[in-house]
């Protein structure tokens, strides 16, 4: 990717987080990203070509930043994480009180709200959600190797679907960010004793 695409695609990601998907207009945009209206156009063509390269752009940003803490991690000096600790690290790095994580999230939950008017995105938000749970999903199976595929599919389904909830209220202010992790931890203590990994579901 060209460094002015990424600059657009990155003040892309700011004025969806900050104006939602309504709000986003091409001169803002390009204003934001310190480019021309023809510059934007000539790379992404439209506006709704602008939100679906936004929407790839956001969750291969959320890959880095997961993919460099785990790299990175406060456990990478000391033995490989277990399954479980990497289904709570997946999960976790989605509430880091951190500029870019902040941003990353309001963004792509502008956009799965918009995605309800919008049929083109929601296809491909749902491509990028069936994605995420799998990824889930591969860690729960290699948590609880004899449950069921059925099982781990749902069971992921479900911490996917709290962990978009927590952040909204963790985003809007309506749930503290300690509380929002503990949530996610407990959850997975339940889906892990519903799939029988022999873990304590505590």
């Amino acid at each position: 990717m060209t460094d002015r695409r990424t600059e657009i695609l990155t003040g892309a990601a700011r004025v969806i987080a900050r104006q939602g998907v309504r709000g986003l207009r091409v001169a803002d945009l390009a204003a934001e990203a310190g480019v021309s209206t023809a510059l934007v156009y000539y790379h992404f063509k439209d506006r709704a070509g602008i939100l679906r390269h936004a929407l790839a752009f956001i969750g291969d940003r959320a890959d880095r930043y997961t993919a460099a803490e785990t790299e990175q991690g406060p456990d990478a000096s000391t033995r490989p994480p277990g399954p479980r600790q990497l289904l709570e690290r997946t999960l976790l790095l989605e509430f880091q009180d951190l500029p870019e994580v902040r941003e990353n999230s309001t963004a792509w939950g502008e956009l799965r709200a918009h995605s309800v008017f919008d049929p083109e995105l929601r296809e491909e938000l749902a491509a990028a959600g069936t994605a995420w749970a799998a990824e889930v999903a591969g860690h729960l199976a290699e948590l609880c190797p004899a449950a069921p595929p059925g099982a781990v599919r749902a069971a992921a389904e479900r911490l996917t679907a709290l962990l978009e909830g927590l952040s909204v209220r963790w985003l809007s202010g309506l749930l503290p960010l300690a509380h929002a992790r503990n949530l996610v931890r407990e959850a997975i203590g339940v889906e892990a004793g519903r799939l029988g990994s022999g873990l304590d579901a505590n």
